[in-house]
C-alpha cells in the first residue's frame, strides 16, 4: 500500500482499528473475570460487593479478608502469570522463526521445574508446613528463582546454539526441545527417589502448576519481572517484525539479530523462571495464546504482542476460575485443566504442519 498524502487510507485505518478493537474488547473480557473470578468460591461474594471492596468502601471484616488476603493474591498472580508465558511465547516464536516455540515445548519450563526441585531437595529451599491442608512453603524463594532461572538458561543456550547450526531446522530445534524436557524431567525424578518423605511431599505438591499459592510477596516479584519483560519485548517489536522476514532481512535493516535472538530469550527464560519457581509448572498458555491471536490479528508484532498478553492473562484466569468450580469444594489445580485444552491444540498444530 502507498500512501500519496499525510493521512492514511480510510482502508488502512479500519485494518488497524480492527486490530485495537479485538485488544480493548479483550481487556473489558478480562476486568468482567476478575470480578467474577473474585465473587466466587466456597464463599459466594455478590459481584457489586466485590467492586465496592476493592474500591476501599467496607461491606464487611469477613469480605475483607476473604478479598484482599486470599482470592485477589490468586487472581493477581493467574493475570501476570498468563501475561509472562503468552508474552514468552510470542516472543520465542518470533525469535526462533517456530510456530511451535514455547517455554512449554523447548523444555525450559523442564529446566525451571528440575532447578526448583534441586533447590527444595538439595539446597533446603522449601518445606511442608502443617496447615491442615499440606501448603509447601518456599522458605528462600529468591534461592529457588535463581536456580530455576540457572537452569532455564541452561536450557535456552542449548537451543540458541542449535539455531546457529547450519542444518537445524525448527522441527528439530522443537525435538531437541522435547528431548531437553524428557532429560530434565528424569533428572527431576531422579531427584525425587533419593529425597526424603518431606522433600518428596514438597517436590510433588510444588510440581502441580497452582496460582493459589501465590502470596503477596512473591506476586510483587513476579509482576514486577513481568512487566519489565513485557516492556522490552514491545520496544523490540519491530525488530522481531523484521526477524519474521528473515535473518538476511532483517540484517539489512540493521537489526543486530543475534543480540536481539539472545537478549529475547532470557528475558523469556527470566519470565518463565520467575513463574516456575512460585507457580510450579503451567504448560501450553505460551504455545496457544499466540496462535489464537494470529488468526485474529496477523503477525505484526506490534499488536500480536499485547494481544497475546490480554489472551494469556483471560485464558489462565478462566482456567483457575473453571479449576475452584469443577469439584467444588476441591481445588483442582489449574495446570491440569490448561494441559487439557493444550494438548489437542497442539497435536492438531503438528499434524495441520505434517499434512502439508
Amino acid at each position: 500500500m502507498h500512501l500519496t498524502s499525510d493521512f492514511a487510507p480510510k482502508e488502512y485505518n479500519q485494518y488497524i482499528g480492527r486490530k485495537y478493537a479485538v485488544i480493548l474488547g479483550g481487556l473489558l473480557i478480562l476486568f468482567i473475570l476478575v470480578i467474577i473470578s473474585i465473587s466466587v468460591g466456597a464463599v459466594a461474594i455478590p459481584p457489586l460487593d466485590v467492586v465496592r471492596t476493592l474500591t476501599g468502601t467496607t461491606i464487611s471484616d469477613k469480605y475483607n479478608t476473604i478479598i484482599w488476603n486470599i482470592r485477589l493474591p490468586q487472581v493477581l498472580a493467574a493475570v501476570c502469570a498468563g501475561i509472562g508465558l503468552s508474552v514468552a511465547g510470542a516472543a520465542m516464536q518470533s525469535i526462533l522463526r517456530n510456530p511451535l516455540g514455547s517455554p512449554f515445548t523447548l523444555g525450559i519450563s523442564s529446566a525451571g521445574a528440575f532447578g526448583a526441585a534441586f533447590s527444595i531437595i538439595v539446597l533446603g529451599a522449601g518445606t511442608v508446613s502443617s496447615t491442615g491442608t499440606d501448603i509447601v512453603t518456599v522458605t528462600n524463594p529468591w534461592m529457588t528463582t535463581a536456580t530455576a532461572f540457572a537452569f532455564c538458561l541452561l536450557a535456552t543456550g542449548v537451543i540458541l546454539l542449535l539455531s546457529t547450526m547450519r542444518e537445524a531446522s525448527p522441527e528439530s530445534m522443537i525435538l531437541a526441545g522435547v528431548a531437553l524436557g524428557s532429560l530434565f524431567s528424569a533428572g527431576t525424578m531422579l531427584l525425587q527417589y533419593f529425597a526424603d518423605d518431606t522433600k518428596l511431599a514438597s517436590v510433588v505438591f510444588w510440581s502441580f502448576g497452582d496460582v493459589g499459592r501465590a502470596t503477596w510477596g512473591s506476586l510483587t516479584l513476579i509482576a514486577v519481572i513481568v512487566a519489565a519483560s513485557v516492556i522490552y519485548f514491545i520496544l523490540n517489536r519491530w525488530n522481531y517484525n523484521a526477524i519474521d522476514a528473515g535473518d538476511e532481512t532483517a540484517k539489512a535493516l540493521g537489526v543486530e539479530v543475534e543480540r536481539v535472538r539472545l537478549t529475547g530469550m532470557v528475558a523469556a527464560s527470566l519470565v518463565t523462571a520467575v513463574t516456575v519457581s512460585f507457580l510450579g509448572v503451567i504448560g501450553f498458555v505460551g504455545l496457544i495464546c499466540p496462535h489464537m491471536m494470529r488468526r485474529l490479528i496477523g503477525n505484526d508484532e506490534r499488536f500480536l504482542i499485547p494481544a497475546s498478553c490480554v489472551a494469556g492473562a483471560v485464558l489462565l484466569l478462566a482456567s483457575d476460575t473453571a479449576a475452584r468450580l469443577i469439584i467444588s469444594p476441591r481445588v483442582l489445580p489449574v495446570a491440569i485443566l490448561t494441559t487439557f485444552l493444550g494438548v489437542p491444540i497442539f497435536l492438531w498444530m503438528v499434524f495441520r504442519r505434517t499434512g502439508r
